[in-house]
């Protein structure tokens, strides 16, 4: 274990601390937040250890006050902000494709990856996939646009989308899929509203993903899609 400010690929990072998020404050700037966060907590209920694959800066998961997070990212500077945030227990900079050669030996409860496999190419994103499923005991879940949407990256940052991923795509890999954030019309780039004035739009948005979308995933912006290990 590292007490530096910055990790080797596959090392473990201590942190000060892993801080209390408050979900209402998170919502404020952010409502469409909710939505997501309430999936998150029902699907990983009695998940007492999660791998979070390609964490970034200001992870989701950091509202399971109930879990011990780890956090894992190829992107260094995204990882050390995330330290600096406390959003996670523990740190791991590594890539996203290679989990069993970064984490040797290792299995968690649940493995996590938001946003994450559409900046994979398709081989890549199965791939990654199969491992999660083989270091998690008890579910899966992936969270990704619905079909492919075009994003660039910026300064290495990794977010350039490689791939798209549909609702009979994931379901034929054994997942459950949810629609998220209302319409796909609505939502652009980072599943950003498109349409103004915003905050209407964003509120419309959640609206229907309870009234319509949550239940008809291939009319939705983004997939939640859950594969649970065991019974």
């Amino acid at each position: 274990m590292q007490n530096s400010k910055t990790c080797s690929h596959g090392a473990l990072q201590a942190v000060p601390g892993r801080k209390q998020w408050s979900l209402f404050a998170g919502c404020t700037a952010n409502p469409s937040l909710l939505t997501l966060v309430t999936e998150l907590r029902r699907s990983l209920a009695g998940c007492r250890t999660v791998l979070d694959v390609g964490c970034g800066h200001l992870s989701p998961l950091r509202f399971l006050s109930h879990a011990r997070l780890t956090g894992l990212d190829a992107y260094e500077p995204a990882l050390e902000e995330a330290r600096k945030n406390g959003t996670h227990d523990e740190f791991i900079l590594g890539d996203v494709t290679h989990l069993k050669e970064v984490l040797p030996g290792r299995h968690f409860d649940a493995c996590v990856a938001l946003d994450v496999i559409e900046h994979l190419r398709k081989e890549q994103g199965q791939a990654m996939v199969q491992a999660m499923e083989g270091i998690a005991a008890r579910a899966v879940v992936i969270f990704t646009p619905n079909g492919f949407i075009p994003q660039r990256s910026k300064e290495g940052d990794l977010q350039e989308h490689l791939s798209g991923w549909t609702t009979a795509e994931m379901r034929s890999l054994g997942y459950e899929v949810l629609g998220m954030y209302g319409p796909k019309a609505w939502r652009g780039e980072y599943h950003r509203v498109i349409r103004r004035p915003r905050v209407f739009w964003v509120l419309a948005s959640i609206l229907a993903h309870y009234a319509v979308t949550r239940a008809r995933p291939e009319k939705s912006a983004a997939l939640y899609c859950v594969k649970r290990l065991t019974a």
